[in-house]
């Protein structure tokens, strides 16, 4: 008996052929798919990414630090760091230029390419003396350890500020949409706008810096409205797509989210990878403490990129076995 695709993923297949991305219509058809026909869905999506992503089946691999933790006056529900919660975090003001260079020079001669100095806080619209010192951090990083990319994501930034940041060679800017920008008030702050985000991811643009922004899956969306998210994204022609699944930490209100199921979470990585054909879509938090024993299924699902070491409040996995998963990856594109 001969075995036939679903319709939509047939349609789907026009990606392959072209390079040109899915339609919104076509998008939305298939976040409706059976759970059945997912694995079909994330075949799909593994021969797009080798086939006209911008790393051609190489992994973009990237390590963060927590510069600054725990002194945010945000109210992100998801967030250790946020005042208006109760996790027990660890809380500090931005850290020495010593402590960040040993960091860094830890990721890069283990064989990551990019590292990133990521701050908690609203963010930075002017220049001030704290912003300065980041500034500094980043000259440091860049005399001292030639060839690694710097990132940063220090929140909202007012003109000067992003501008600066280029001037200083910054590679790329993390800042997330997190969900479809619509329900950004409902589902993730009310103490700031998803308009400001946007706003920075154009500022950013303009000064010419490459734009990481994604989102977290599991705070409350529906199929739907990750959808919503991923075609804004694409409205905003960011570089890198980091896709996050929600680990529910204590003390914040989404301690007790249900998880997202695996079929679902693939059938995200997977329309997004169709949405975004060339772009680096990054498999962030979650990987090995929600999605353990399917994180691989998940790179093939269109990721060709993960964060690895740790994140900011919750433990990532050691880069030497990512390094090694990485190489197992290859073997598939």
């Amino acid at each position: 008996m001969t075995s036939r695709l679903h319709p939509d993923i047939e349609a789907a297949y026009r990606v392959l052929d072209t390079g040109e991305p899915v339609s919104l219509e076509l998008a939305t058809a298939l976040a409706n798919l059976p759970d059945s026909e997912v694995l079909d869905l994330v075949s799909l999506a593994s021969k797009v990414k080798a086939r006209h992503a911008v790393n051609h089946g190489a992994i973009h691999a990237c390590s963060i630090m927590n510069a600054k933790s725990g002194v945010c006056g945000e109210n992100c529900r998801f967030c250790a760091q946020s005042k208006h919660n109760s996790a027990e975090v660890e809380v500090y003001e931005l850290v020495d230029e010593a402590r960040v260079l040993e960091q860094a020079r830890s990721a890069w001669e283990q064989g990551i390419g990019h590292f990133g100095i990521v701050t908690s806080g609203y963010g930075y619209l002017k220049i001030t003396p704290e912003f300065e010192r980041i500034l500094g951090m980043i000259d440091l990083l860049h005399r001292e350890l030639p060839g690694l990319y710097i990132c940063a994501s220090l929140g909202v930034l007012g003109d000067e500020p992003a501008a600066e940041l280029a001037r200083h060679g910054v590679a790329h800017y993390n800042i997330n949409i997190q969900v479809d920008p619509r329900r950004y008030g409902e589902l993730i702050a009310t103490t700031h706008g998803v308009d400001e985000r946007i706003e920075t991811i154009r500022r950013l643009r303009a000064s010419g810096i490459a734009v990481c922004c994604g989102g977290i899956l599991g705070v409350g969306e529906t199929m739907q409205e990750r959808i919503g998210m991923i075609f804004a994204l694409r409205d905003l022609d960011v570089s890198v797509i980091p896709l996050n699944v929600l680990v529910p930490i204590d003390g914040t209100p989404l301690e007790g989210a249900a998880p997202v199921s695996v079929p679902e979470i693939a059938k995200t990585f997977a329309i997004c990878r169709l949405a975004h054909p060339t772009k680096i879509i990054k498999f962030a938090a979650g990987r090995e403490t929600v999605m353990k024993d399917f994180q691989g299924l998940l790179m093939l699902a269109g990721a060709d990129g993960f964060l690895t070491g740790g994140y900011l409040t919750t433990r990532g996995r050691d880069i030497a076995a990512d390094r090694q998963l990485a190489r197992q990856l290859s073997m598939f594109s």
